[in-house]
């Protein structure tokens, strides 16, 4: 597996299903600013529980920022 080319979906798994020494060797081994930025910008979908555990864990991050947020406000889905 390639860490920088699959960046974001190892953020994206880390957020998801780690905890808090799993997010600092994230953020050592890519860097703080481009985790935030991938986590804002860049990751399509996290589920709620995830959301909010990425505002806990990044706290100058904003639900109303995230674009995983606001791709899915207001959508159903219906896997879930």
């Amino acid at each position: 597996m390639d860490f920088n080319k699959a960046y974001k979906t190892i953020i994206a798994r880390i957020v998801e299903r780690g905890g808090q020494q799993e997010i600092d060797e994230i953020i050592r081994f890519y860097g703080y600013d481009k985790v935030v930025t991938a986590i804002r910008d860049e990751i399509y979908f996290l589920p709620n529980y995830a959301i909010d555990k990425a505002l806990k864990f990044f706290p100058e991050l904003k639900k109303e920022e995230m674009y995983c947020y606001l791709n899915r406000k207001d959508k159903p889905y219906h896997w879930i």
